[in-house]
Protein backbone atom coordinates (compact mmCIF):
# COMPACT_ATOMS: atom_id res chain seq x y z
CA UNK A 1 0.00 0.00 0.00
CA UNK A 2 1.35 3.27 -1.17
CA UNK A 3 1.81 6.09 1.39
CA UNK A 4 -0.53 8.44 -0.29
CA UNK A 5 -3.48 5.34 -0.18
CA UNK A 6 -2.59 5.33 3.42
CA UNK A 7 -3.51 8.40 4.55
CA UNK A 8 -6.55 8.73 2.11
CA UNK A 9 -7.92 5.26 4.51
CA UNK A 10 -6.72 6.74 7.75
CA UNK A 11 -8.68 10.19 6.81
CA UNK A 12 -11.67 8.34 5.76
CA UNK A 13 -11.71 6.39 9.16
CA UNK A 14 -10.96 9.85 11.18
CA UNK A 15 -14.03 11.42 9.46
CA UNK A 16 -16.07 8.36 9.23
CA UNK A 17 -15.59 8.00 13.48
CA UNK A 18 -15.73 11.50 14.22
CA UNK A 19 -17.17 13.62 12.11
CA UNK A 20 -20.08 15.46 12.54
CA UNK A 21 -22.75 15.05 9.97
CA UNK A 22 -24.68 17.96 8.18
CA UNK A 23 -25.49 18.67 5.00
CA UNK A 24 -24.21 21.23 2.34
CA UNK A 25 -27.02 23.03 0.19
CA UNK A 26 -29.01 19.74 0.89
CA UNK A 27 -26.46 17.00 0.19
CA UNK A 28 -25.14 14.92 3.49
CA UNK A 29 -21.34 15.68 4.17
CA UNK A 30 -19.04 14.74 7.20
CA UNK A 31 -17.33 17.49 8.57
CA UNK A 32 -15.52 18.96 12.18
CA UNK A 33 -18.04 21.34 13.08
CA UNK A 34 -16.74 23.94 15.85
CA UNK A 35 -17.60 27.54 17.44
CA UNK A 36 -14.13 29.31 17.11
CA UNK A 37 -14.26 32.30 19.89
CA UNK A 38 -12.74 35.37 18.06
CA UNK A 39 -12.85 38.33 20.97
CA UNK A 40 -11.85 40.80 19.13
CA UNK A 41 -11.59 43.81 22.00
CA UNK A 42 -12.89 47.70 21.03
CA UNK A 43 -11.11 49.12 23.64
CA UNK A 44 -11.75 47.67 27.01
CA UNK A 45 -15.24 45.93 25.39
CA UNK A 46 -14.94 42.38 24.72
CA UNK A 47 -17.03 41.59 21.80
CA UNK A 48 -18.05 37.81 22.23
CA UNK A 49 -17.78 37.09 18.85
CA UNK A 50 -17.74 33.64 17.68
CA UNK A 51 -16.81 32.26 14.55
CA UNK A 52 -18.62 29.15 13.56
CA UNK A 53 -16.55 26.51 11.45
CA UNK A 54 -17.21 23.61 9.47
CA UNK A 55 -14.27 21.51 8.32
CA UNK A 56 -14.55 19.41 5.69
CA UNK A 57 -12.58 17.25 3.24
CA UNK A 58 -12.02 19.22 -0.55
CA UNK A 59 -13.85 16.76 -2.26
CA UNK A 60 -16.92 17.44 -0.01
CA UNK A 61 -16.31 21.24 -0.38
CA UNK A 62 -15.90 21.50 -3.90
CA UNK A 63 -19.97 22.45 -4.28
CA UNK A 64 -19.82 25.24 -1.48
CA UNK A 65 -20.07 28.69 -2.66
CA UNK A 66 -20.75 31.76 -0.67
CA UNK A 67 -24.68 31.72 0.11
CA UNK A 68 -24.49 28.22 0.45
CA UNK A 69 -26.62 26.63 2.89
CA UNK A 70 -24.83 24.53 5.61
CA UNK A 71 -27.07 22.62 8.27
CA UNK A 72 -25.47 21.26 11.06
CA UNK A 73 -27.41 17.96 12.84
CA UNK A 74 -26.29 18.51 16.26
CA UNK A 75 -28.39 19.69 19.45
CA UNK A 76 -28.83 23.55 20.17
CA UNK A 77 -26.90 26.36 20.79
CA UNK A 78 -24.21 24.22 17.85
CA UNK A 79 -27.19 22.67 15.60
CA UNK A 80 -28.67 24.56 13.06
CA UNK A 81 -28.56 26.23 9.87
CA UNK A 82 -25.88 28.59 8.63
CA UNK A 83 -24.76 30.81 5.91
CA UNK A 84 -21.30 30.11 4.26
CA UNK A 85 -19.57 33.23 4.10
CA UNK A 86 -16.09 32.40 3.23
CA UNK A 87 -14.11 29.43 2.57
CA UNK A 88 -10.89 28.82 3.88
CA UNK A 89 -8.40 26.24 2.06
CA UNK A 90 -5.90 25.25 4.63
CA UNK A 91 -3.21 23.25 1.47
CA UNK A 92 -3.66 19.82 3.27
CA UNK A 93 -6.67 18.45 1.61
CA UNK A 94 -9.48 19.83 4.16
CA UNK A 95 -11.40 23.23 3.33
CA UNK A 96 -12.82 25.84 6.67
CA UNK A 97 -15.75 26.74 5.09
CA UNK A 98 -16.57 30.18 7.65
CA UNK A 99 -20.37 30.36 8.78
CA UNK A 100 -23.36 32.70 9.84
CA UNK A 101 -26.04 31.60 11.61
CA UNK A 102 -29.41 32.06 9.66
CA UNK A 103 -32.29 34.53 11.06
Amino acid sequence: MSFHDAVVKLDAAVFDTLADAATLDGLPVLGMFEQVVAQPKIGTLNTGLIEPRLVLRSADAQPAVRGSVVVVDMPPPDGGTYDVVDLEPDGSGLVALILRPRA
